[in-house]
């Protein structure tokens, strides 16, 4: 009873206590920077309409929203970092902030959040950034709503609209991100819950993952990206709902898996990739209901890839269904529905009374010998598919859809 009353006493004097700070052109604080300095924890700093050419903006140990009316407009003049925090329960709202410096030696953003839990950046606009939103360190952050575009014309000279480095238990949800080197970067990053983005039109990935487990996005779009998502050297991680379109590029693919394991993918859409899934080293993991459409190839299959499964999926008039590296498989396809079987079903249970054989002679040709792709749908090429599912060679006998749906399957 005692210690529930003192943390209501406490609640009463912080909130007796708090102020809120006016920032504007004609007002007694003009800039955010001085207001930043005055403020104590718990008051509300509001900035009106204007523009405020200002960086280096720091706020250090203090618990303080600041709300921008009407999309005040903070401008960095390409000298560093507009806004610095390392604090708890701090929350930024509703600001443009643009012309961020660029740096080889300095990770210049927006907003900078480093050793800080509780807080949240929603509703801003970010243009012409190095750095969108930058957080190291920290936990129990959310990012909401927010719209970040660049000008990214060289990975080399760009940063990435949201970076997450050392960070735990994240939600980032409904931003906008396009223009940049990568939409949303995580490493070291875990228990994350990414969703309902938009990651467009930025030169490397739309969604990056390394060395971070125990992760979830879902319900995102990543589109036109130099790739869309490359989950790295990271386990746990549930991939749900999401568009993998027009990543197109002669090393493109809708999604990169590289050393992962004991994952799922459930329900996602793979459309005009020149590569759907790229796996390689990739233990136990479920691709459960996915659609693979139009893509130049469905998966490739790499090396090193165990225990995995692929149930329930549609694969829709794909150049190449699937592609293996190998002659062995340790993989299960079971109860895929493919657009290029042409079985039958004599007992109507809606399965094929025949297997699919989904590796094609002509997808293992063109991995090896890439100049032959100008030879596909001829009839030569028809002939040899032909001999090599009677009797295969070349390609793994054991990869087998044993009970391959006659018709597309709705999930």
């Amino acid at each position: 009873m005692k210690a529930v009353l003192f943390i209501f006493l406490s609640f009463v004097s912080f909130s007796f206590y708090a102020t809120e700070i006016t920032v504007c052109e004609t007002c007694e604080i003009k800039s955010i920077k001085k207001a930043v300095e005055v403020a104590e924890s718990g008051d509300t700093i509001r900035v009106k309409p204007g523009i405020y050419k200002e960086n280096d903006i720091v706020i250090k140990d203090k618990s303080i929203t600041i709300i921008g009316d009407d999309f005040p407009v903070i401008d960095a003049e390409m000298q560093g970092t507009a806004i610095s925090i390392s604090a708890e329960a701090f929350k930024i709202e509703g600001f443009k902030i643009i012309n961020i410096g660029r740096s080889h030696t300095s990770d210049f953003s927006a907003i900078l959040v480093s050793n800080s839990t509780n807080f949240e950046i929603k509703n801003n606009r970010f243009d012409n950034i190095f750095f969108g939103i930058l957080i190291e360190r920290s936990n129990n952050g959310r990012i909401i709503g927010n719209r970040v575009t660049g000008k990214a014309k060289s990975q080399a000279h760009s940063g990435n609209a949201i970076h997450l480095w050392k960070t735990e238990e994240m939600h980032i949800e409904n931003n906008y991100l396009e223009g940049v080197r990568d939409g949303i970067y995580l490493e070291f990053t875990d228990d994350t819950e990414i969703i309902n983005n938009v990651c467009k039109n930025n030169l490397r990935y739309g969604l990056h993952f390394m060395f971070s487990d125990g992760n979830t996005y879902s319900g995102n779009l990543f589109e036109n990206n130099g790739a869309g998502v490359a989950v790295m050297y990271s386990k746990e991680i549930l991939m749900y709902r999401n568009t993998f379109k027009n990543n197109w590029g002669s090393a493109s693919y809708g999604l990169l898996l590289k050393d992962i394991t004991d994952s799922e993918l459930k329900q996602n859409t793979f459309e005009e990739n020149t590569v759907g899934i790229s796996a390689d080293n990739t233990n136990r993991i479920n691709y459960i209901e996915n659609d693979f459409k139009s893509n130049g190839y469905a998966v490739k299959i790499r090396g090193g890839c165990y225990n995995n499964v692929f149930e329930r999926n549609n694969f829709l008039y794909n150049s190449f269904d699937l592609t293996y590296n190998g002659h062995s498989n340790e993989n299960t396809f079971n109860g895929n529905y493919w657009s290029n079987y042409s079985g039958y079903d004599l007992d109507k249970d809606n399965f094929g009374d025949i297997p699919y054989r989904p590796v094609s002679l002509f997808s293992y040709l063109v991995d090896k010998t890439p100049e032959s792709i100008v030879m596909l749908r001829s009839l030569f090429i028809d002939l040899i598919e032909f001999s090599e599912k009677v009797s295969p060679i070349f390609t793994p006998a054991n990869v087998l859809d044993e009970q391959p749906y006659i018709r597309k399957i709705q999930w």
